[in-house]
């Protein structure tokens, strides 16, 4: 039997221009501690990004959030914040910036398994 544990989340916002204050959801960071996972699901709809700010450097932007996904993984090639632990590397992803890539309030949440969690979220957040 699984037991149920809280977790962590975070809706990674693409805010090309601050002034305008618009934004669009790129992402899902999630963070479990008891199941000992964090993961991030990037999914950056080019065309939708386009239409707010035609000028955006679309590669960059994509180039920001798949760092997220590397950090998140313990990727080695992602820096020195990558080799932080799984807590800490959360915690630095989801503090807040004033960046193009900004991050939502954490929000929290209860599974019995982080099995299909992230793509429930990114279905419910991202699409």
């Amino acid at each position: 039997m699984h037991m149920p544990a809280s977790f962590d989340y975070a809706i990674l916002r693409v805010v090309p221009r601050v002034e305008r204050q618009e934004f669009m959801n790129a992402g899902v960071v999630v963070f479990c501690l008891e199941k000992r996972y964090l993961a991030a699901r990037i999914h950056l709809d080019r065309d939708r990004l386009r239409a707010l700010w035609p000028e955006v450097d679309l590669e960059l932007v994509g180039e920001h959030l798949e760092a997220v996904a590397r950090i998140c993984e313990g990727d080695p090639a992602a820096g020195p914040i990558a080799q932080l632990s799984q807590r800490e590397r959360f915690h630095w992803l989801v503090s807040p910036r004033s960046t193009i890539i900004q991050p939502s309030p954490v929000h929290t949440g209860v599974c019995d398994a982080t099995d299909g969690m992230l793509d429930r979220l990114e279905k419910q957040l991202l699409s």
